[in-house]
């Protein structure tokens, strides 16, 4: 697979960074808001990678419900019993919001994408549920969790395994090419969400499956959550509403549409699994 340049510093070439916001036509002042959310998540993550990668028993951003009841709603503990499928420094260092793994139905010889894989605990639970003859697929655009990744899953002797840079708005992945796409709590981050989903049908063969899990806002979250790139890179304030979210599904052509919350992330959000399919 093709490594992509990083583009979070790019001006777009419509003129200087200090005047982009008074200068550029919309789509290039889109472009350079998306690269600093994409630069923002990705100092976080590599700084998180960083700390994970220095003592493997970090238990990533274990945040706890607004209720104060002491139920976890990031990370590990998560897991469960699907945790044992991946080694435990994988999912120690998770930062995801649920388990797709567990409801992605997956099956011996298909080829699974994990969209933002991280330390690669998804990718790896993903590689022992589809065999030798299958094949599980991270992709990432932040250099120490993929090193984080690759070392975890050589480590565990785990072979039927890629690890690959990119970025979830543009797939390095050929049409038709996968049966499942999973993701965990990864989308929202993306300033451009219905690319992402566009990018995710497109490299699914008909039939093919989608199923991530990921933080649904509720209609009436307020406008500063919205805005504060702080929570922005914690799940939270990119996050769709649910109408949007299958508005966004239909629109790529995925179908067959489920939407379930799982637990309370937030005031104004709950973390969701989310299901689709790929016509036939």
């Amino acid at each position: 697979m093709a490594e992509l340049t990083d583009q979070a510093t790019s001006t777009s070439g419509c003129c200087s960074a200090q005047a982009q916001t008074a200068c550029c036509e919309p789509a290039a002042k889109h472009e350079v808001a998306d690269a600093g959310i994409r630069e923002t998540v990705r100092e976080r993550y590599a700084a998180a990678a960083r700390q994970a990668a220095d003592a493997d028993r970090w238990r990533g951003t274990a945040r706890f419900d607004p209720g104060d009841t002491g139920t976890q709603i990031f990370g590990a503990t998560l897991y469960g019993e699907e945790g044992a499928a991946a080694p435990a420094a994988a999912v120690n260092a998770s930062l995801g919001c649920g388990v797709p793994t567990a409801v992605a139905d997956l099956r011996e010889g298909e080829t699974v994408l994990d969209l933002g894989a991280g330390a690669g605990a998804d990718v790896l639970i993903s590689a022992r549920r589809v065999g030798p003859t299958g094949k599980a697929i991270g992709l990432d655009m932040t250099d120490e969790m993929l090193d984080l990744a690759r070392a975890t899953a050589a480590r565990a002797g785990i072979e039927n395994v890629e690890f690959v840079k990119g970025y979830i708005e543009d797939l390095p992945l050929p049409d038709a090419s996968v049966d499942v796409v999973i993701s965990n709590c990864v989308i929202n981050l993306s300033g451009d969400k219905p690319r992402v989903l566009r990018e995710a049908a497109r490299v699914l063969r008909p039939g093919g499956r989608f199923a991530v899990s990921d933080v649904i806002a509720d209609p009436d979250m307020d406008e500063a959550t919205r805005r504060s790139m702080q929570q922005w890179t914690g799940c939270i304030a990119g996050a769709l509403t649910r109408q949007e979210f299958e508005d966004a599904l239909r629109a790529a052509g995925l179908g067959d549409i489920e939407i379930t919350e799982t637990h309370r992330v937030h005031e104004h959000a709950g973390s969701a699994i989310i299901r689709a399919r790929k016509p036939a």
